[in-house]
């Protein structure tokens, strides 16, 4: 029991000091007691060990955010690259934290001018989306993000210039609709790749004229078309005239057979006229009796108005006629 004791005060005298006092303080003559107190020295240490530990746990958590890599350096070189969110752990003193941006970011190309096949200077003005798909390719090729943007731009501005140069003004301010900017993305392929980079589109906000000649590519504009429209208005004048004068020219032709036509039936009713003439007066009397009424009727048409006076010749048949009735 004694040994127990002696642990016992052994174990606590590393933590505690002891002093002894007189319990009646103020006459003397009381029963002496040992009083325990906290050793200060001891517990300074015992603060400051867990003010290391804290601040040891502290440099060792890594938090990683939902819109980021943590890329873990060891000397400064790359030992891990930490791409889902949450809690994680490195070494204290040795290994080191960094985070890269894991959502899309957005570069905007400084507007510069660009030239057409057919010669024309054009103002473009674009920007492009992007992110970071293999951060370790990253950090090892582009250093920084001031130095990604800047092979993003010598890239997207040279396949600009070679999409555009290899199309006519027209053609350019057609494509404004998306096919020059699927143009440009095909143009660029996988370029971006080798640098841990992914192209996600390529977006053009203005597409103009120069400001110095764009009042005189207007007017020339204006000019072209007209002379356009003009060309248009003289091609269908001359197919108008060759439609005009293909119809007069069958009217013409359909004109013609019909009076052929006509004339045909005309002779044939004069002729059959004649036929029935002839054979309604082919005896002689009925060939002096159709003589008499023809004379009539000439006499009838000589006698017309107020003079009724009808002067006949000798071989006349009316006169004639009256000869033999008397």
């Amino acid at each position: 029991m004694e040994n127990s004791n002696k642990e016992n005060i052994n174990r606590e005298s590393s933590t505690y000091s002891y002093s002894y006092v007189d319990q009646n303080r103020n006459g003397g003559s009381g029963k002496i007691v040992r009083v325990k107190k906290p050793h200060p020295v001891r517990n300074a240490v015992l603060i400051a060990a867990a003010v290391v530990l804290l601040v040891l746990l502290r440099m060792s958590l890594v938090v990683t955010g939902e819109n980021e890599y943590t890329l873990i350096k060891r000397f400064g070189s790359i030992e891990r690259v930490i791409t889902s969110a949450g809690l994680s752990f490195k070494m204290p003193f040795i290994e080191t934290a960094s985070t890269l941006d894991k959502e899309v970011l957005l570069y905007d190309l400084k507007a510069s001018d660009v030239i057409t096949l057919d010669k024309k200077t054009m103002v473009a003005d674009s920007f492009v989306l992007w992110r970071i798909t293999d951060p370790k390719l990253y950090v090892q090729t582009l250093y920084s993000r001031a130095e990604a943007e800047s092979r993003l731009n010598t890239i997207v501005y040279n396949s600009l210039k070679n999409v555009i140069s290899s199309m006519n003004q027209s053609d350019v301010i057609s494509g404004r609709d998306g096919a020059l900017d699927a143009a440009i993305m095909v143009n660029i392929g996988d370029a971006l790749a080798r640098y841990g980079i992914e192209l996600i589109s390529v977006e053009t906000k203005h597409l103009d004229l120069p400001d110095d000649n764009k009042n005189a590519v207007y007017e020339r504009m204006i000019s072209e078309r007209n002379n356009i429209a003009a060309t248009y208005t003289a091609e269908g004048a001359s197919e108008a005239k060759k439609i005009r004068n293909a119809t007069d020219n069958e009217i013409t032709i359909l004109l013609s057979r019909a009076k052929a036509e006509a004339e045909k039936t005309i002779a044939a009713g004069e002729a059959e006229y004649m036929r029935i003439l002839a054979g309604a007066y082919a005896t002689g009397e009925r060939s002096e009796f159709y003589t008499f009424v023809r004379s009539l009727d000439a006499a009838r048409t000589m006698m017309k108005g107020g003079n009724k006076t009808l002067i006949l010749s000798e071989d006349s048949p009316i006169a004639k006629i009256f000869r033999n009735i008397e």
